[in-house]
Formats: C-alpha cells, sequence, structure tokens
C-alpha cells in the first residue's frame, strides 16, 4: 500500500464512523449535551466535515463545497456561513443541531471530493509546501495526515457523545 492508499484508507475510516454514529440518530441524541458547555453529536460531524472542507479545498484550490453547493443554505444555521467550528462558544455549538440526513449528505459530499483528490496525488505531491507561516514550512502529506487526525479525534468523540446519550436513556 502506498502513502496516497494509506491516505485514502484513513479519510474512508472517517466516514465510516460518521455513518455508524448518524445511523439511526434522533434529536435528542444529535443535540444531547454532557455538560452546558460540551459539544454535541451534530456539531462534532459538521465540524469535522467542516475542517476537512475547508482544508481540503484550499489545498486543492477548489471552492468549499459548504458554500459552492448550497450546503450552508440547506442548513440555514444562524452563525456566519463561513464558520467551521473553530473559537465558537456553547450558544454557537448549540446552533448546530442539523438533522442526520443533512450531516451524512454534506459529510458523503465532502469525503467523496477528498477521495477523488487524494487519488489524483503522486508520493511526490505530498512534498509540496502549502504553508510557508510555520517553521518548518507545512507540506502537504503534513497538512493531510493533521486534517486526518482532526476528523478522526471529533468522529471518536462524536461516537462517544451518542453513547453518553444512550445511557441517559434519551428517546431516539
Amino acid at each position: 500500500m502506498d502513502q496516497i492508499e494509506v491516505l485514502v484508507d484513513g479519510f474512508e475510516r472517517v466516514r465510516g464512523i460518521v455513518h455508524s454514529v448518524l445511523n439511526g440518530i434522533g434529536s435528542p441524541h444529535l443535540t444531547f449535551r454532557a455538560d452546558a458547555s460540551a459539544n454535541t453529536v451534530a456539531w462534532l460531524v459538521w465540524h469535522l466535515s467542516r475542517v476537512q472542507d475547508t482544508q481540503v479545498a484550499d489545498v486543492a484550490g477548489l471552492r468549499e463545497l459548504w458554500l459552492e453547493d448550497g450546503w450552508a443554505e440547506r442548513a440555514n444555521l444562524p452563525i456566519d456561513h463561513a464558520a467551521t467550528g473553530y473559537g465558537q462558544d456553547p450558544t454557537d455549538v448549540a446552533a448546530v443541531a442539523l438533522p442526520a440526513d443533512l450531516l451524512v449528505g454534506y459529510h458523503d459530499a465532502v469525503a467523496s471530493r477528498t477521495i477523488t483528490y487524494l487519488r489524483n496525488l503522486t508520493a511526490v505531491d505530498l512534498d509540496r509546501i502549502v504553508d510557508e507561516s510555520w517553521n518548518p514550512p507545512v507540506t502537504l502529506g503534513v497538512r493531510l495526515v493533521s486534517i486526518l487526525s482532526d476528523d478522526l479525534q471529533h468522529a471518536g468523540q462524536a461516537s462517544f457523545v451518542r453513547g453518553l446519550a444512550e445511557r441517559a436513556g434519551l428517546p431516539e
């Protein structure tokens, strides 16, 4: 397995976790919070999808699907369309009360675009510098691993929060 296929496998694993977390989930579990400042399943999946969308679009020289394909309008969130979740407060987190079908649809669109982008790369492409503001400068490979790491962590958190909601006895 080469470097590109390892990355493809990693992003496919994120998609699998997202599908598992959202399968059959209802609003009470999507918006459950362990405490008043905790993230919800809906926010975590939205955020990990936004991060992947924003950062892959940046390195690929594309527009974000959230904005380009009308996902922001469909979601109709009371927050800035450009928001990705960074720096949001508990009120913003609560505002991301999206239905599972929208979250799955958006994540699948982002994941499909990511996989297509990856499959058009070569190992040499991974050494391309994509951010010179760091020391050392960030390569495409490092950026992709960073996105993947962040997404896997948030997908795991979403799975954990759903488990907490189930144990709390909330209705589906």
